[in-house]
């Protein structure tokens, strides 16, 4: 199978470059937004801007989405005008989504009944990693599929890694996720008493940076605290829907997850305060208030 032509809906922050990189790596690309003006700016880069779903899908090879929550999936997928009205028989099409592995398992039904290959390949990273085709990428469906369209992926991705049949991706993306968010949690937590302990904040971090358990998410997420910036790379309040869906699936598998479930009590605080714009690191404003009610008390 020849690819040429893409369909990509849903143009947000991580949309916006794939959809670059995609036509960078010469592919044509028919982007389709339900807000239009976020679309257009993609013109420019060499992408055909379509008028609905069904003009986007027409003809193209491949369809692509990845959209912000399994409402967003629902409404594209099954809703009118939506994928399943349009799709036709040989099309792959691959959900990029961070969704629950039943929304997974549900799309994997529906468009096997007409015909239309499914991967679940929800990613790592955010919007840095989506403009320089650096994300990760874990696929799940049949494998013969995932490497058809390998040269679909590629441009987009640093890693990628297939887990197995229909819905492992996303399960897999939800594990991440977890990882994540207590990574996260254990900085903000590490770097709050750090401050009530008198400790320099830049040489807490040097230290981070060079031990046996040094992350990227320490470095990166860390520097930004030091200057107290909070712009939105990936939201707060997506990391909550994540959070939620993490506790969703391991109550529907039986299993413990009280470090997340710590974690998530945190998120929702934080959004709950008002800050579910900002980035995800903002979580440590609610483990500051938290601890200046403390010394109040």
């Amino acid at each position: 199978m020849s690819i040429r032509t893409i369909a990509y809906i849903g143009i947000g922050i991580m949309g916006r470059g794939m959809v670059g990189n995609l036509v960078g790596a010469g592919f044509e690309v028919k982007a389709y937004n339900r807000t239009a003006e976020r679309a257009e700016a993609l013109r420019e880069r060499g992408a055909t801007v379509s008028t609905s779903i069904e003009e986007a899908v027409q003809g193209a090879d491949v369809v692509i989405y990845c959209l912000s929550d399994d409402a967003a999936v629902e409404a594209v997928v099954w809703g009118e005008g939506g994928l399943l009205s349009c799709v036709s028989a040989g099309q792959v099409v691959i959900d990029m989504t961070t969704v629950h592995p039943d929304t997974s398992l549900r799309q994997h039904e529906a468009f096997a009944e007409l015909g239309a290959p499914f991967l679940d390949a929800p990613v790592f990273g955010s919007k840095n990693e989506a403009a320089q085709g650096g994300l990760w990428i874990v696929v799940g469906g049949d494998e013969e599929v995932f490497e058809r369209v390998r040269p679909v992926l590629e441009p987009l991705s640093e890693t990628l890694h297939y887990m197995g049949g229909p819905a492992k991706g996303s399960s897999m993306k939800l594990v991440g996720n977890l990882v994540v968010a207590m990574q996260l949690e254990a900085l903000g937590e590490a770097m709050v008493l750090a401050q009530k302990a008198g400790l320099d904040p830049r040489s807490v971090l040097e230290v981070l940076h060079v031990t046996d358990f040094k992350s990227p998410i320490f470095d990166g997420v860390g520097a930004a605290l030091l200057r107290r910036d909070f712009e939105t790379n990936f939201a707060l309040k997506l990391m909550l829907k994540d959070a939620n869906l993490i506790s969703r699936f391991a109550q529907d598998l039986n299993s413990p997850i009280p470090g997340a479930a710590a974690a998530r009590e945190t998120i929702k605080g934080a959004v709950n305060q008002g800050w579910g714009e900002e980035n995800a690191s903002a979580l440590i404003k609610m483990l500051e208030l938290q601890g200046a009610a403390e010394v109040k008390a």
